[in-house]
């Protein structure tokens, strides 16, 4: 979900190009019929904007043309600096990153455990929902809800004897759209360099993946910082 560009057009290609079928879903769906084209008979999409109500409808419809699902990889999310906390922008940060989730996390979710499958949920969430970043407020808000989210499913699925496993993938800066392009930001990785990594981590079933390693050295530092401290920092390229 989220295939139409960025990080989710390159899962989609990787897995495409190794021979393996998906279903992509994304708001653009221009894009996505390029993405088909570009390899016949390994693709089905399926136009779906997250926002709304009818996208749990289109990821079925996904699903049917695909003959089943095993693993849903959610991709789909926005963000961006917003100090001045202008309210409409606030407001579709979380409508994406929170409700969108909720939304596509729990009807993949619902399939699985209706279906009686096994099944598996990856997620693209961030480091930046380790803390509340002060420039990114619901970016980095929205993104701990994902990973908690996660981890309150994952308890679901064992009250409900649910074969569902989770990964929870936290990525730090990666060059893509999102990205301001005349900027450099610290430790920013490649798609190159962060996808594989991404793809490791749900073949070994993480739980938990930090993106790279020199960004779980960066999570665990700003876990032990006092909020006292936090406070008073900025920065961090964001």
């Amino acid at each position: 979900m989220g295939a139409s560009s960025g990080i989710g057009r390159a899962i989609a290609e990787t897995f495409a190009s190794r021979g393996v079928k998906i279903g992509v879903g994304a708001r653009r769906v221009a894009d996505l019929e390029m993405l088909k084209a570009k390899y016949p008979g390994m693709i089905e999409c399926e136009a779906i904007d997250v926002t709304v109500p009818e996208a749990k409808t289109g990821l079925a419809r996904l699903i049917e043309k695909m003959g089943g699902m095993d693993i849903y990889i959610h991709v789909s999310g926005i963000g961006g600096a917003n100090p001045n906390l202008v309210v409409e922008q606030e407001t579709k940060v979380t409508d994406t990153n929170v409700t969108g989730f909720a939304r596509m996390i729990s009807a993949a979710y619902n399939y699985f455990r209706h279906t009686g499958r096994d099944g598996r949920i990856a997620a693209i969430t961030s480091v930046a929902g380790t803390r509340g970043i002060g420039d990114m407020a619901a970016y980095s808000a929205s993104k701990c809800f994902c990973s908690a989210y996660l981890v309150a499913l994952s308890q679901l699925a064992h009250k409900h004897g649910t074969k569902v496993s989770f990964t929870d993938i936290q990525p730090g800066w990666i060059r893509t759209p999102l990205l301001r392009k005349e900027k450099i930001y610290p430790l920013e990785m490649t798609l190159e360099h962060a996808v594989p990594l991404m793809l490791l981590a749900i073949a070994e079933r993480r739980k938990v993946a930090v993106i790279d390693w020199r960004w779980r050295v960066i999570k665990s530092l700003w876990k032990r910082i006092p909020n006292p401290v936090w406070n008073r920092m900025s920065g961090f390229g964001f």
